[in-house]
């Protein structure tokens, strides 16, 4: 059996790129092993820990479970996307390190970037709410509450209101 090969164009990290790709790689596959980008973990390859979460046109999705022919035309960003003009880290990657939300440190690319899809959204979610949202990843050294602590603490913070909420 001979493997089926499609192009596929799409940007990645605010960049445009091409590549052949085997119609049968997954989204995690093209951006680890084509593009280097080793924030994107393999973890469970099955689509339940979270670890190769990307955001792809704006929304939070599963890398493993994604196959790489579908991100034809998408607009697709890694943590490397995160970085400032300047390469500095992100606000949400320094909230992780001020309150101490990094501990083995493999779960983290993929929480911070389901936080960022909820920081992308601009709005003032519930406790509930980000807890909800944030389910979809697993942490085994379970930094659970501190991840909490850095996604709310810059939620409120882009939103202006730092100050109301009391963690």
């Amino acid at each position: 059996m001979s493997r089926q090969y499609k192009l596929v164009s799409c940007t990645i990290n605010g960049k445009q790129v091409e590549k052949m790709v085997d119609v049968r790689a997954s989204l995690t596959d093209m951006l680890r092993d084509d593009y280097r980008l080793t924030s994107v973990k393999r973890g469970c390859e099955v689509g339940e820990c979270g670890a190769c979460n990307v955001i792809i046109d704006g929304e939070c999705f599963n890398s493993c479970i994604y196959l790489a022919v579908w991100a034809q035309g998408k607009e697709i960003l890694t943590l490397e996307g995160l970085a400032g003009p300047d390469g500095g880290i992100s606000d949400i990657q320094q909230a992780f390190i001020d309150e101490a939300a990094v501990q083995c440190g493999f779960c983290t690319p993929g929480f911070i970037m389901s936080a960022a899809a909820i920081l992308e959204a601009k709005r003032e979610f519930t406790d509930d709410e980000i807890r909800k949202r944030m389910s979809g990843n697993l942490c085994r050294c379970t930094g659970y509450e501190n991840i909490f602590r850095a996604v709310k603490k810059t939620m409120l913070q882009r939103l202006g209101k730092e100050k109301e909420g009391i963690l």
